[in-house]
């Protein structure tokens, strides 16, 4: 069976509460607050001086500011020291100020005001982690299949510019043509030709490769 042992602090805590939530209901009750509402009272300075702790501290965790908190921590630290020392010989309790008597039956109205504050206060955000960076093999490895073009599509070559005609000179000059078009061209052609069984003519060069005729013209002289 486990030994049963004494926490001093816990026990200096428990005396502490109590001495201070007797002072709470003696000056509620000198302060016209009789039967449950003298009781009433304690409780609620407790509620707020704890709620207003738990919340600083959870402020603090998150790295937001703690001003509110403080505040309401301060108010209620107040009140529960107030009625310590107000209930100590230095105040008649037969014979409480009206201005006493004002701030302990305003201090239901201040209590609720700083709980709701303190509950729906907004906390910190923690900013969304960035995205890894893309590691070099895996942008190569997306970027492959992309940079592959399709049989069928050609990226837009601009047509070279037509050398001047020499007068002298009886034949058309055809346009420069680039050799990775031409290679491609003789794949149109070749596949053309197993498909229908017969040459590709201009026209249909020019269509499927999406060039001028003048540039269709001089790579069906290349590969014909």
């Amino acid at each position: 069976m486990p030994k049963l042992r004494v926490d001093a602090v816990l026990v200096q805590a428990v005396i502490a509460g109590a001495l201070s939530f007797a002072h709470l209901h003696d000056l509620a009750a000198a302060a016209g607050q009789s039967g449950w509402k003298a009781w009433a009272y304690p409780i609620s300075v407790d509620l707020l001086l704890v709620a207003a702790w738990r919340r600083l501290r959870m402020l603090r965790t998150d790295g937001a500011p703690v001003r509110a908190a403080w505040l309401w921590f301060a108010v209620a630290l107040s009140a529960s020291l107030g009625a310590n020392i107000a209930t100590a010989g230095l105040l008649d309790l037969d014979q409480v100020p009206d201005w006493l008597s004002i701030l302990v039956a305003g201090w239901p109205a201040l209590a609720f005001l700083g709980g709701t504050l303190l509950v729906h206060a907004p906390g910190h955000q923690t900013p969304a982690p960035a995205p890894a960076p893309e590691s070099s093999e895996t942008a190569s490895v997306e970027r492959a299949p992309a940079s592959e073009p399709t049989p069928d599509v050609v990226e837009a070559v601009e047509p070279a510019p037509a050398l001047p005609a020499s007068p002298s000179a009886s034949a058309p000059v055809l346009p420069a043509v680039p050799a990775a078009l031409v290679a491609h061209a003789r794949k149109v052609a070749d596949d053309h030709q197993a498909r229908t069984g017969t040459a590709i003519d201009t026209d249909t060069l020019r269509v499927r490769l999406g060039v001028p005729a003048q540039l269709a013209d001089a790579i069906a002289a290349q590969i014909n």
